[in-house]
Formats: structure tokens, C-alpha cells, sequence
């Protein structure tokens, strides 16, 4: 009897999608060396190059309808490198370094959320409503370690000035990644769909944003997605508080007097 099934070793691996994959691992691990070596800027803008092939290659899975799960389990150590190690080092070796116990544990923090971020993911695949994610993603969480790294040196200082604010954002990225506050997926776009020409304007005007200052645009969007989680888990909770209020008082209303 041979060791592998016949029917499993004819089996392969769609070449597409994993190409994209080995694409963004391959960001990921440049960011490690650049970082490194000292160049925190490149280390930076591989980290959202990582983020970018990684949205393609989920999507031309669907789209080629190449889904496989070697797919997905690449995809997610492909993160975990890109989206988990990358960012908590080269935070580590930009602003971290010099802040001791302190700031080692800021980096293992966000390192250890990326890595239960992932787990759960692929554990909650099918239970979860699939418009929403369940804590920050970790390409978002990158994005904004990335983003505070670039926009900082852009404007010509270094880690050491704003060490405890990137400590706090770290924590912050690391934190709401394993939270349960729900972020928007962005997955209910039908690429297939037709849109109003308005929709194009609009993304041609994005496109213009982004490429006029793209440090402070691209740190600024997820920093506001980052918070928009927390803003409308705040809001449903007070939209909660005030329904069961309005039923209480509904309640005592009805209630037979003597």
C-alpha cells in the first residue's frame, strides 16, 4: 500500500491565489530585514504593500473559484509573519527599544493578538456574521503601526520622540484585535455589481487623497476605522440601554394603581 492515497497526490496547488500569498510573506519578511538594517520607512511601506497582496489573493480565489484549505492555512501564517511578527518588531526596533521591560511587552502584546486574532478567525468562519469582523483585523492593526512609523519619519523625527504614544498605539492595536467589538468587513461589496457613475468619481477622488500625502492619509483612515469599531459598539449599547429604559418605564406605567 502506498503511503499517500493516489486520489491525494494528484491534488495541487493553485498557483494564483498562493502567489499573491507568497507575495505578501514576502513583504512582510522584507520588512523584518529592513527594519534590521535600520531602514524603517521601507520596513513601513512593505508592511501595506504585504496588506494590499493580501486582499487580493482571498478575493482572486473567489473570484478564479480556487478556494482550497492549504489556501487558507497558508494565508494565515502568511499573516501571522506579515501582520503579527513584522509590525511588533519593526515597532520594537523603531520606538521600543530604549523603553526596556516596558517595551518588549508592548511588542509581545500586540504579537500574542495577532497571532489569537488568527486562531480565532479560522475557528468562527461560518459563525460570525461575515459582514462584520470580530476584533480589529490584523492587516488594519498593521496598517496602523505602519502608518505611525511612516507619517513619523516623514515628518523628520524619530521613535524616540514619540515613544510612549507608539507604546500605547501598540497595546491599543494588540488589545482590539482579541476584543469583541465588531468592525466592518467590507465582504457584502459584489465586485460584480453595477454602481452610479458617482461611485467612480468617488474613487477616483480617494485615489487623489491617498496619493497626495500618502503617510498621513493611509495612518489616518485606519485610525479612524481603528476607532469606528468602539464608536458604534458605544452607540448600540446606549441605543440598548435606552429601549430597555423605555420598556421599564412602559412597565411602571402599566401598572394597576390602588
Amino acid at each position: 500500500m502506498p503511503l499517500i492515497p493516489l486520489e491525494k497526490r494528484r491534488r495541487g496547488i493553485y498557483i494564483l491565489p498562493n502567489l499573491f500569498t507568497t507575495a505578501a510573506l514576502f513583504a512582510g519578511f522584507y520588512a523584518i530585514v529592513q527594519a534590521m538594517n535600520l531602514r524603517f520607512e521601507h520596513a513601513a511601506v512593505a508592511i501595506f504593500v504585504a496588506m494590499v497582496l493580501d486582499g487580493l489573493d482571498g478575493r482572486v480565489a473567489r473570484l478564479t473559484r480556487t478556494q482550497s484549505e492549504f489556501g487558507a492555512e497558508y494565508d494565515s501564517l502568511s499573516d501571522m509573519v506579515s501582520f503579527g511578527a513584522a509590525p511588533a518588531l519593526v515597532m520594537y526596533e523603531w520606538a521600543l527599544k530604549d523603553m526596556g521591560k516596558f517595551g518588549w511587552i508592548a511588542a509581545f502584546i500586540y504579537c500574542a493578538g495577532a497571532a489569537l486574532r488568527l486562531a480565532r478567525f479560522n475557528t468562527n468562519i461560518g459563525v460570525i456574521d461575515k459582514r462584520y469582523f470580530q476584533g480589529l483585523p490584523s492587516p488594519a492593526a498593521a496598517a496602523l503601526i505602519a502608518g505611525l512609523v511612516w507619517v513619523v519619519i516623514d515628518n523628520g523625527l524619530t521613535g524616540q520622540d514619540v515613544s510612549w504614544f507608539a507604546a500605547l498605539l501598540t497595546i491599543f492595536a494588540g488589545v482590539s484585535m482579541v476584543s469583541n467589538v465588531l468592525f466592518w468587513s467590507g465582504k457584502d461589496i459584489n465586485l460584480r455589481k453595477s454602481v452610479p457613475f458617482i461611485v467612480v468619481i468617488a474613487l477616483v477622488m480617494a485615489f487623489a487623497l491617498v496619493s497626495s500625502y500618502p503617510p498621513g492619509v493611509l495612518f489616518a483612515l485606519f485610525l479612524v476605522y481603528a476607532a469606528s469599531g468602539y464608536v458604534i459598539y458605544f452607540w448600540r449599547f446606549a441605543q440598548k440601554r435606552r429601549r430597555r429604559e423605555a420598556v421599564a418605564a412602559t412597565e411602571r406605567r402599566d401598572e394597576p394603581t390602588e
